[in-house]
């Protein structure tokens, strides 16, 4: 077997970032990757693959190794004076990508490869690598000249920067609002983790009482517990003006930057020969058209809206009954949803947290990986880290390590908020013939443990860490050599989502739950009386989160494709609302302005891939529940099916070659309690 790449120097190393370097340092290495990009072109008059796409594997691997620490610490350990060098690497990072993605030279080289003799000797993962090259070139305007060609290199270094904004916006407004509580009194209902961790923040803070924050780990507790209605308006109205003209006097207000993201986004478009944004994003997915993604997502609404429509007049009556509540305003649906989750099943996310400790979450997550995908996974104490929460692990098969992963779960400030899966190397063969091995990041924002105590995961926070693995897995358990196609690398980002949302049906199985929880004091397994419950009460409003869901999809995906100069955004999404959903927020509410998802993540005209993708992994899930969901010849077939083949194939093809027919909509809909 061939010698794998695996020094300590593979993994990222964190404490050789010297901000005051960064900007230097890139400038070096991109001024190199230039000098090679020519030299590689120059000496590739008859291009193979290895004197063409093996050098050029290197040069884009030295510019990831060096970036990905210095993106990665941006994220999770923000601090102004590397926020301030990152945004200074923005603009000569976009015209690097844009100088390469439109170097003729390059692309007529890749293409003389591809219509070669040689072009016949290479594999499956070569020949989708090439097809994906060139077709990235193309959507790279490498067609362009003069002014059009100039004008798409000023939208995407102001796009990326706009971008950096954005996110920086909401994490700023997040972190600016806090709340201070000396009189327990106010606090009733919340949940003793809730007022510990609270406690715990104010102590950091060298203050006394209960201090409370925007990051979800502190809202949504009070959200769905404190039985102080004027708290949660306050804490509501805080967290849904975020980064608006309504708080922190507009100081970091993300409106005029939608308008201008939207506007380039569609400029852009239109440089390329499409109508608009929208058919760009499908350009590489698997939806074959914009019309498809709208009729896919109405179908569902459809299907849906009864059901959601049920749930909140259930939650009505309920509140009216029990409560003599004759209105629910937005501050009220998680708080009496809890109330009638409890009166249904007896049932809540703080009951179970004493059940879920993160080591035993832990165990019961890579014993499901390793009775699946017979892999094994092992923990790492000696390496570069960034912060004592971190952990490093390695995965092997068959004694061989395959894949390295740093966890980093709980929340923290200067942490930008939810839950990422990313990539610091990707598996692929070097011109030596040795493989390099991928390593990925694995970032949460869980509650820490708290005192003494372990972190205490709800339900759901588990099924956010079992989502991530799974975006992970499809990384790691890659056995394609091929950069480009490695991996989660080429993946049509509408399938993306299929191995992490595959991974989460194993939360709601008796037989993985057994692994996944045990007391955290005793060890004592889930009592059966609360398994039951968790499994009564899993369709639980589900009728409306498949509304909500739908609702951000249509907004995003339409927002893109009607995109017309100064739109109304806010009209568009209450048109939507008026459509699709069963609540209607306050007037007040600013959702848009810190969707980070569409105007700083990589899902513009693309989140509905979360819904298409559960299509996907709930049949593919279906499957399990035929053959045993433990089925160790069933999850062999998935890992060498989906999961190795990354993008070196078409998604629809290896769903098919898993499930043996085309996906069907019916075990999503059977899955979230919503009859077909």
């Amino acid at each position: 077997m061939s010698q794998s790449v695996w020094e300590a120097t593979s993994l990222p190393q964190f404490s050789a970032v010297k901000t005051e370097q960064i900007v230097t340092q890139l400038e070096e290495i991109l001024a190199a990757n230039r000098r090679d990009i020519e030299a590689c072109v120059a000496r590739n008059a008859e291009p193979t693959w290895e004197s063409l796409v093996l050098p050029l594997d290197e040069i884009h691997d030295r510019l990831g190794h060096f970036w990905s620490p210095i993106s990665h610490l941006n994220s999770v350990q923000n601090t102004p004076e590397l926020r301030e060098a990152y945004n200074a690497c923005l603009p000569k990072l976009s015209e690097y990508y844009t100088e390469l993605g439109q170097n003729k030279a390059l692309y007529e080289a890749y293409k003389a490869l591809a219509a070669s003799p040689a072009a016949a000797e290479l594999s499956v993962a070569q020949t989708e690598a090439l097809t994906q090259t060139i077709r990235d070139f193309e959507l790279s305007g490498v067609g362009l000249e003069g002014e059009a060609k100039q004008r798409y290199g000023e939208i995407s270094a102001r796009l990326s920067e706009l971008g950096s904004t954005f996110g920086e916006n909401v994490l700023d407004a997040t972190r600016a609002w806090s709340k201070l509580i000396t009189d327990e009194a106010e606090l009733a209902g919340l949940p003793e983790s809730a007022l510990a961790q609270a406690q715990q923040m104010a102590q950091a803070k060298g203050q006394e009482g209960w201090l409370f924050t925007l990051d979800l780990p502190s809202y949504l507790p009070v959200m769905n517990y404190a039985d102080n209605q004027a708290l949660r308006e306050e804490m509501y109205t805080a967290y849904a003006t975020r980064a608006s003209e309504l708080s922190d006097e507009g100081k970091f207000d993300n409106a005029p930057l939608i308008q201008e993201i939207l506007s380039l986004r569609h400029e852009m478009a239109q440089i390329l020969g499409f109508d608009n944004y929208a058919e760009l994003s499908v350009a590489t997915k698997m939806a074959e058209s914009g019309d498809q993604v709208i009729g896919f997502l109405n179908d569902l609404a459809v299907k849906s809206k009864p059901a959601a429509e049920q749930d909140l007049a259930d939650l009505k009556a309920f509140a009216k009954a029990e409560y003599g509540v004759e209105t629910l305003n937005s501050w009220d649906i998680g708080y009496y949803a809890e109330k009638l989750r409890e009166q249904k099943y007896a049932i809540s996310q703080e009951v179970l947290r004493p059940y879920f400790p993160i080591n035993k979450v832990l165990s019961g997550l890579f014993h499901t990986a390793q009775t699946l995908f017979g892999v094994d996974i092992r923990e790492e104490r000696d390496f570069d880290s960034y912060h004592q929460d971190v952990q490093l692990f390695t995965i092997s098969k068959e004694g061989t390590d395959i894949a390295r992963f740093l966890l980093d779960p709980y929340a923290r400030e200067g942490k930008r908020g939810g839950a990422w899966m990313d990539a610091h190397t990707n598996r692929r063969r070097l011109a030596d013939g040795r493989l390099q091995l991928p390593i990925a990041y694995l970032v949460c924002n869980f509650t820490p443990p708290i005192g003494d105590k372990p972190a205490l995961l709800t339900h759901d926070e588990v099924t956010t860490l079992f989502h991530e693995f799974g975006h992970g897995l499809h990384h790691m358990l890659t056995q394609v050599d091929v950069s480009v196609v490695s991996g989660i690398n080429g993946v049509a980002w509408d399938a993306v989502e299929l191995p992490s949302q595959f991974m989460e049906n194993w939360c709601w199985e008796p037989e993985a739950l057994a692994h996944i929880a045990g007391h955290h004091e005793t060890g004592a397994p889930l009592p059966q009386d609360l398994l039951d419950k968790i499994l009564a009460a899993k369709n639980f409003q589900s009728g409306m989160q498949m509304v909500r869901q739908l609702e951000f999809s249509l907004f995003d995906f339409r927002l893109h494709q009607e995109y017309q100069a100064d739109m109304d955004v806010q009209a568009l999404l209450n048109d939507v609302r008026s459509r699709v959903a069963v609540t209607t927020p306050p007037a007040f509410n600013r959702f848009q302005n810190s969707f980070s998802h569409i105007f700083a993540g990589g899902y513009a005209a693309g989140y509905y891939s979360y819904k298409w993708a559960e299509v996907l992994s709930a049949d593919a899930f279906s499957k399990f529940e035929e053959d045993g969901i433990f089925n160790a010849e069933t999850g062999a077939h998935f890992r060498d099916t989906i999961l190795a083949n990354g993008g070196s194939r078409p998604a629809a093809e290896l769903f098919e070659a898993f499930r043996g027919r085309e996906p069907s909509v019916d075990a999503l809909l059977r899955h979230s309690g919503i009859a077909a």
